[in-house]
C-alpha cells in the first residue's frame, strides 16, 4: 500500500502536515519556534510528533544554548552547517564549525552553545520511543556558559522553570544562510 502526500495546514507562523504521509517543506516556509533566551529551531511537525525520529534545525546567536547540560537514554546527532559553537560534553570542551558532527550516544551528557561572530545552525536528530531517561547534571562549564542547572534533577520542568515559555513564530530573514 503507498502512503499518501501529507496535505499541509497554513498557520500564521508558517506551513505544518498535521498527519502522517511524506512531504516536502522548506525549513523557511515551515513554522518555527523562539525558545528565546535559547535557541530558536524548527522542526517541521504539526500537531502530531514523528513517531521515529526527531529533527530540529537551531540557530544559536552568541552566547545562546541549544537547550540545557544533560543526558539521555536516546541516541542524538548534531551536524553543525554554518557558524561556530562550543559543545560541552561530559566536562570538555570542544570548539564546532560547520560541518563538524557530533554523534552522541544514549547515556553522553552535552550540550551546544553558540559561539563566534554570528548565528551558529545545527542540525539535530534524535531518536524517539519510550523514555527518554532525562538526566540535567551539574556541570561547571555548562553553568558559566548559562546552559546549566544548579541542582541535578531529571524533570525538563525543573531543569528550564527559570526559563519563559517558547512561543511559534514565522520564519525571519536572516536566520539560515543561502549556502
Amino acid at each position: 500500500m503507498a502512503v499518501p502526500e501529507a496535505p499541509f495546514r497554513e498557520t500564521k507562523f508558517g506551513l505544518v502536515a498535521d498527519v502522517d504521509g511524506w512531504f516536502v517543506l522548506n525549513a523557511r516556509d515551515s513554522r518555527w519556534r523562539d525558545f528565546a533566551p535559547l535557541e530558536v529551531a524548527c522542526d517541521f511537525e504539526g500537531k502530531r510528533r514523528f513517531r521515529q525520529l526527531g529533527f530540529n534545525i537551531s540557530v544559536l546567536e552568541p552566547g545562546r544554548p541549544l537547550g540545557l547540560y544533560h543526558r539521555e537514554r536516546h541516541q542524538e546527532g548534531f551536524l553543525v552547517v554554518s557558524g561556530e559553537c562550543l559543545l560541552v560534553v561530559d566536562g570538555q570542551t570542544r570548539t564546532l564549525r560547520a560541518w563538524d558532527f557530533f554523534h552522541c550516544p544514549g547515556g553522553t551528557a552535552h550540550v551546544l552553545v553558540g559561539a563566534g561572530d554570528g548565528p551558529a545552525v545545527v542540525v539535530a536528530v534524535g531518536a524517539r520511543g519510550g523514555p527518554k531517561g532525562y538526566v540535567y547534571e551539574v556541570d561547571p562549564t555548562a553553568l558559566a556558559l548559562g546552559a546549566g542547572v544548579e541542582r541535578e534533577t531529571t524533570k525538563p520542568q525543573e531543569a528550564y522553570a527559570r526559563f519563559p515559555h517558547s512561543v511559534r513564530t514565522p520564519y525571519r530573514d536572516g536566520w539560515l544562510p543561502d549556502l
